[in-house]
């Protein structure tokens, strides 16, 4: 194979690994029942001026499967952090005691299971939307180089390669869609 073939398969698999990533990350933020700070991933808090994320201004911590505790490393902040808590609409009821911020994580109902299931799907399958695009990708590139001479038995064994990594990705994706759909429906 060329260096241009190899330099594209590569980068499509670079690319389709970054997808991977993505979706594993996405997908910390959907709970799954028991407390975590990853929960809290997604919170931004007003932080003299700029939009700050939780875990930089905020001790986050995990006592039991129910409770996350979120310790302020500045008191004052406190209120700032209960607001952006109740703005990131993540259904917690967060409480404040004047030195910690108590989040208790309520069981999850069968009704919401099934939603938290759907949104997975759907990271899932925007994770195999980003898949198929670095597929194009590197097949509109491997086309470019047949044009430009490139042997064609060359370019049929690369685009057979790009298909393989997909198929290979695209299986990975299901499987932690499958990990995690269990972990959500885990009463």
């Amino acid at each position: 194979m060329t260096e241009e073939i190899e330099f594209i398969l590569e980068g499509t698999e670079e690319s389709m690994n970054g997808t991977i990533a993505h979706l594993e990350k996405e997908l910390l933020n959907i709970r799954a029942g028991k407390a975590s700070p990853a929960m809290l991933g997604s919170v931004f808090v007003d932080y003299y001026g700029s939009q700050t994320p939780l875990n930089q201004i905020a001790n986050l911590n995990v006592p039991d499967a129910r409770t996350i505790t979120i310790q302020p490393y500045e008191k004052k902040m406190l209120q700032t952090i209960e607001k952006a808590i109740m703005v990131a609409n993540l259904g917690f009821n967060p409480m404040n005691n004047g030195d910690v911020i108590i989040i208790s994580v309520p069981p999850l109902t069968e009704e919401r299971r099934r939603d938290l299931s759907k949104q997975a799907k759907a990271e899932a399958e925007d994770a195999k939307i980003g898949i198929r695009n670095a597929r194009k990708d590197a097949n509109t590139d491997i086309k470019k180089l047949e044009k430009e001479g490139t042997s064609e038995d060359i370019c049929k064994s690369a685009e057979d390669e790009v298909q393989n990594l997909t198929n290979s990705y695209i299986k990975k994706i299901d499987e932690i869609l499958a990990l995690k759909e269990a972990e959500i429906m885990k009463v």
